[in-house]
């Protein structure tokens, strides 16, 4: 009697057992889940591909079709790189120069415009200095450029151009891949040659000396004498004389020549 609780009980967890036996068609249960399949790496980012979606197609096919410069970028990919891709527009006047490269000289332009590091846009905007490119290759291959900001504005200035060159948007950013779109292409100048410095501006002229408010004082002029009265002919009859004559000589007046005239004809007829 006592044995058959205890029975009972075994019954109980091995009838579950034989269940769960016939359910698999008699095969034992694994004893340990099968392990999972390791996860495959994510693929790294096609940057030819990501620069064309952002406005950079024309800059991307350049770079597809130079065999040396599209195996630097996408070895790059994988340890870091930051690209400042030119815009179409951007790039549609600078392709006369592009063709006069040599094959060497084209893939140095295109690998120019990337450096060998991960930077976030707020890390470009305290990264003022020289950079080195995927174009540098020690001291044989400076092709450096300078990273310029002023305010929010990210520039890119390089000793072939006169303008820099300015990040006009962010076209990818995500660790280790940035890409930023600019609105020229770089010129490096090791392949250029360096730009004319500007004229500087001619000086202002001198103002002219202002007028004091005293008038300067004029040299007198010479003024030449009067002509004095014409002197007087020894000959003239004073003023007086000739006044009288005057009156002598008015009409009417008897002259004396006339008067002897008269006199001689009275006498001749007396006798």
């Amino acid at each position: 009697m006592r044995c058959f609780p205890f029975a009972a009980a075994l019954l109980l967890v091995l009838l579950p057992l034989a269940a769960a036996a016939a359910a698999s068609g008699g095969k034992a249960a694994p004893a340990a889940a099968k392990a999972k399949a390791p996860v495959a790496p994510p693929a790294p980012p096609n940057i030819t591909a990501l620069m064309s979606k952002g406005g950079c197609g024309a800059f991307a096919s350049l770079v597809e079709a130079s065999p040396d410069a599209l195996s630097t970028f996408r070895s790059a990919v994988e340890g870091g790189v930051t690209a400042f891709c030119p815009t179409d527009a951007a790039l549609r006047p600078f392709m006369p120069s592009y063709r006069n490269l040599s094959a060497d000289g084209r893939a140095s332009l295109l690998l120019f415009h990337a450096v060998p590091v991960y930077y976030t846009l707020r890390g470009l905007k305290s990264s003022n200095g020289p950079m080195n490119t995927l174009a540098t290759d020690g001291s044989s291959r400076n092709f450096n450029f300078t990273v310029q900001n002023v305010g929010d504005q990210v520039s890119i200035r390089t000793e072939a151009s006169a303008a820099a060159a300015r990040v006009r948007g962010t076209v990818y950013d995500r660790d280790p891949v940035a890409i930023y779109a600019v609105d020229a292409v770089l010129e490096p100048v090791e392949l250029f040659d360096p730009a004319e410095a500007p004229a500087p501006a001619p000086a202002p002229a001198a103002d002219a000396p202002r007028a004091s408010g005293r008038r300067a004082r004029r040299p007198p002029r010479h003024v030449a004498d009067a002509p004095g009265p014409a002197a007087a002919d020894d000959d003239a009859a004073p003023a007086d004389q000739r006044k009288n004559a005057k009156k002598n000589a008015a009409p009417g007046a008897p002259r004396p020549r006339w008067l002897a005239a008269v006199a001689v004809a009275a006498a001749a007829a007396l006798v």
